[in-house]
């Protein structure tokens, strides 16, 4: 584990870290976002998932005004790394897709929002 340099000028005494090792810290960070889940649909997708028990693919389709295929590949990437279920079913002789999310992609978006909230008051400095 590497040790940033605003550690290591800690440790050599310095107060604050000058604003070249903030720069350094704060695109670390960036660079550290989940990048399955920061992608924009990716994102609308699990954030709409979070509010709700499940969605079917029309309407999260129509939530997020995009296209059949545009949803389906990127739901395809979320359910490939655990973050949701897809069920596939009828109702009547109507096939019927629904989401929903997984407590891994509960957690996963925890863990993004957070991390973004940390970058969000990093970049704002001291107050």
């Amino acid at each position: 584990m590497s040790v940033s340099r605003r550690g290591s000028a800690r440790a050599r005494g310095a107060q604050e870290p000058n604003d070249l090792e903030r720069t350094e810290d704060l695109a670390r960070t960036a660079i550290d976002l989940d990048r399955v889940i920061h992608e924009r649909l990716r994102l609308g997708i699990v954030s709409a998932l979070a509010s709700r028990e499940s969605l079917s693919f029309n309407d999260l389709k129509a939530a997020l005004k995009t296209t059949d295929g545009n949803l389906s590949v990127h739901a395809r990437r979320l359910e490939e790394a655990g973050y949701i279920e897809c069920q596939k079913g009828y109702v009547g002789r109507v096939p019927r897709t629904t989401f929903r999310l997984t407590p891994a992609g509960r957690k996963a978006l925890e863990r993004y929002l957070a991390h973004m909230e940390a970058l969000i008051q990093a970049a704002r400095g001291p107050a």
